[in-house]
């Protein structure tokens, strides 16, 4: 029957696997901390020092993070928090294998902090476009909204084209996905913005 809850079997635990949304909790998806996590948590942190590479799996996620199960440490909860992540990712869906280095532990909840290898690899490339204020850039329309469109010059970085009257016919024309060119008005990197202007580019 579908969204009936199965009763699953983990680590020597009973659990309801529920049906997930967007957020959930390990619980929610038939995960169970092994029995007596809490009094192996001395061993868990000697065994997952800072700076241990380890992979996984989600099991859960919350605006503020996702847990993961670490391969090898049943009793042990990864948690990569979202404050880690660079603010053009979305977090890692329930069930997708992922691999990271452990950054922290957290006592008081036996919690393993991880930063994902994805998120520390990814290279911010905002910076570099401080140098081509004034130039003339190629992009690709990812949204168009009442203010004007936004334009995606390279992974992780979208600038905005401000409706004025002259770039309205422009901006009734175009279509996302649709290539354009667009000058670089503006780079303002400590609040990760992009002003862009499509006036008088051929």
């Amino acid at each position: 029957m579908t969204g009936a809850p199965v009763l699953v079997q983990r680590a020597g635990v009973a659990c309801h696997d529920q049906r997930m949304g967007e957020y959930s909790w390990p619980s929610e998806n038939g995960w169970c901390q092994a029995t007596g996590a809490e009094a192996a948590w001395a061993e868990t942190v000697r065994s997952l020092p800072v700076g241990t590479p380890i992979a996984g799996e989600v099991i859960g996620r919350q605006p503020f993070g996702a847990f993961l199960s670490i391969d090898g440490r049943p009793e042990a909860v990864g948690l990569a928090r979202v404050d880690r992540m660079p603010r053009c990712r979305e977090l890692p869906t329930v069930g997708q294998l992922v691999a990271g280095e452990v950054v922290w532990h957290a006592e008081h909840n036996h919690q393993v902090g991880v930063m994902l290898r994805e998120w520390a690899e990814h290279e911010d490339l905002l910076p570099r476009f401080v140098e081509c204020v004034g130039q003339v850039v190629t992009g690709h329309v990812t949204k168009i909204a009442p203010i004007g469109f936004f334009v995606r010059l390279a992974d992780c970085v979208e600038g905005l084209v401000p409706l004025t009257e002259e770039v309205a016919d422009l901006a009734e024309s175009v279509r996302e996905g649709q290539a354009v060119s667009v000058l670089i008005v503006d780079v303002d990197l400590d609040g990760r913005r992009v002003r862009l202007s499509a006036e008088g580019v051929g």
